[in-house]
């Protein structure tokens, strides 16, 4: 019965997610907590690594969250589940889309959608961010100032002025675990 979850709760968030991965996140995350697989500071552990590990980030996500709850046979029913429907989309809009690609309502459907990804993934990314820089505590002036958020802080603004002057990926990646596990040590996290 849980593999049969499995696929269906990921067969639903491939099918109704736009924009790829990181416009999947909001609905991961409350597919997942609401069905008890894992917790939210478990779940953005794992956003971390599967952006680390090689390969597409709903993937990742779906063959972790599977394999946590069932074994390898949840790995292969999440990941299918979230793949197949891209798969049967592209293969319908691939014979069609030559027809319809100059209508006005093509273009303003992909518009639209375009505008929904990015609420979607900012939804996503503000619960990471309460998650990982509060822990759960409420967003207050006195739980900024605490050394865990600061390092976190510093480590996340030295990571992203990084990626604007155009650093590797590889060595941000690297830097900020490195920091991390420093930091962990030195503050004893």
């Amino acid at each position: 019965m849980i593999l049969l979850k499995l696929f269906y709760t990921f067969f639903t968030i491939g099918l109704f997610t736009f924009g790829g991965g990181y416009a999947m996140l909001p609905l991961i995350q409350e597919k997942v907590i609401a069905n008890g697989w894992m917790g939210m500071e478990e779940l953005t552990n794992f956003v971390a690594i599967s952006e680390s590990t090689p390969g597409p980030f709903a993937i990742n996500i779906s063959t972790y969250v599977g394999a946590e709850t069932a074994g390898v046979l949840g790995a292969l029913c999440a990941t299918l589940g979230v793949v197949l429907p891209s798969f049967i989309i592209i293969l319908i809009v691939a014979k069609i889309y030559v027809r319809f690609k100059n209508s006005k309502a093509v273009s303003g459907v992909m518009f639209g959608l375009r505008a929904a990804v990015v609420g979607l993934m900012a939804a996503a990314l503000w619960g990471m961010l309460r998650t990982v820089f509060f822990h759960g505590v409420p967003v207050a002036w006195e739980n900024v100032l605490r050394p865990e958020f600061l390092c976190s802080a510093v480590i996340f603004a030295a990571a992203v002025t990084a990626a604007l002057k155009k650093v590797s990926p590889i060595l941000i990646i690297a830097s900020s675990a490195a920091a991390g596990i420093a930091a962990g040590y030195l503050l004893g996290l």
